[in-house]
């Protein structure tokens, strides 16, 4: 029908002349929309603490401990039982985040603006690989890595950008996709860009030589940092679209552990959802997907925005997983 091709020509051309904009950043509970003490943000569909997966729960104890809402695991199962902590996903806060993708009120965000449409988008910042949140662990040192990026890298960081000036995060991307990365699963040529934009402002803050070296030791050695400037900026892209009546494109797709949940245009802000998959892909030796948890993360916004699976031509070191 005309009126529906219309409409997602009109989808398109929102698409197409997004403009997302790294323009600062802050702490959740003063950025984020609707975000208070109590509340526990995750990646993917709605989901209530008793059908939440391993992960997913394990990073919920994570975050609780983190607020100091809880001083042992234990405490934390307790407390997000009882039905005091509320649970929603990061997409009704206009967020994202990978993996079990939780944020609370104290974890520091990048703020990103789509200067065409005057919508913003947050994200946390990634923490690296091995024991971390996003996967569901919860130990000592993930609250302490967490507590780091807190009190050491997010002020580096937050006081650079302000040096800096805002960083077109489009731009950002298309180079990258030119360089190996797809932007969802790769992000190296991403991060390495962004490294080098920031640099220069990262020694002119006012914080110690040592300090500096800290957190160029963490950006250098973490490759998917980018990741958490890539999703906000699709965030940002494809939350206008979700707004264009009778459209049909897919504007949100995501997976909490448990479901896996997209949104359409035309149907504004209903969920769809149906029960997580495992991957079929590349494991490390030893683990099968008899190892798996199903699907979780909010990262495949990337794809509702064409990249990521949509663009795997461009990153061919990766096609194997």
């Amino acid at each position: 029908m005309q009126f529906i091709e219309d409409a997602n020509k009109q989808a398109l051309e929102i698409m197409q002349t997004a403009q997302p904009t790294l323009v600062g950043m802050g702490i959740a509970k003063d950025v984020v929309p609707g975000m208070h003490k109590k509340l526990v943000m995750h990646a993917g569909p709605p989901i209530t603490w008793d059908k939440m997966s391993g992960p997913l729960r394990g990073a919920v104890i994570g975050g609780l401990i983190y607020e100091g809402l809880a001083q042992t695991p234990e405490e934390a199962e307790t407390l997000a039982a009882s039905g005091e902590i509320e649970f929603d996903p990061c997409h009704h806060h206009n967020a994202v985040g990978p993996m079990a993708g939780v944020v609370t009120a104290s974890m520091p965000v990048f703020i990103i603006e789509n200067k065409t449409q005057g919508n913003f988008a947050y994200c946390t910042q990634n923490e690296g690989l091995g024991q971390v949140l996003r996967f569901g662990a919860y130990g000592p040192e993930v609250v302490e890595h967490l507590k780091w990026m807190e009190k050491t890298l997010y002020p580096i960081l937050k006081e650079a950008l302000e040096i800096h000036g805002p960083i077109d995060l489009k731009n950002l991307i298309a180079q990258s996709v030119q360089m190996g990365d797809e932007v969802h699963n790769r992000n190296k040529a991403t991060t390495s860009l962004f490294i080098r934009e920031m640099a220069s402002s990262i020694v002119k803050t006012n914080s110690s030589r040592e300090d500096q070296v800290k957190v160029f030791d963490f950006l250098n050695s973490n490759d998917h940092f980018a990741l958490n400037l890539s999703m906000p900026a699709a965030k940002a892209t494809m939350d206008p679209v979700g707004k264009v009546k009778h459209s049909t494109v897919v504007y949100t797709m995501c997976g909490n552990g448990t479901e896996f949940g997209v949104r359409v245009a035309a149907l504004g802000d209903r969920w769809f959802t149906a029960p997580a998959e495992i991957i079929d892909g590349l494991y490390f030796p030893g683990y099968s997907m008899d190892d798996a948890n199903p699907d979780i993360g909010d990262s495949c916004i990337t794809e509702t925005m064409g990249i990521g699976g949509f663009s795997m031509a461009t990153a061919p070191a990766i096609v194997q997983f």
